[in-house]
């Protein structure tokens, strides 16, 4: 090999291997696609889920699921049912 394909060859790793810790694509990935405003019912409730936000999604999300058919919906965080939900919830632990 001649010394400038070892020199291409070289920044080129180099190159790659700078860019190795950058994800390519910077699109959120939530667990919610669309958020349920139908009012929940405490009692219908079999398990709540806050999930924080984090790197991957900026927003809070709730997921409530159902005990009547194990239906999973994504609730409103802004919502002042939910808001409701959530202290009693909380009273209760």
């Amino acid at each position: 090999m001649n010394q400038s394909a070892v020199l291409i060859f070289c920044l080129i790793i180099l190159t790659l291997s700078g860019t190795q810790g950058i994800p390519l694509f910077r699109t959120s990935r939530c667990v919610c696609i669309k958020i349920s405003d139908q009012p929940v019912n405490l009692k219908s409730l079999e398990k709540l889920e806050v999930i924080p936000a984090s790197q991957s999604c900026p927003q809070v999300e709730i997921i409530a699921t159902m005990k009547k058919n194990g239906e999973k919906r994504c609730l409103n965080t802004k919502s002042k049912a939910v808001k409701n939900i959530l202290k009693s919830i909380s009273k209760e632990r």
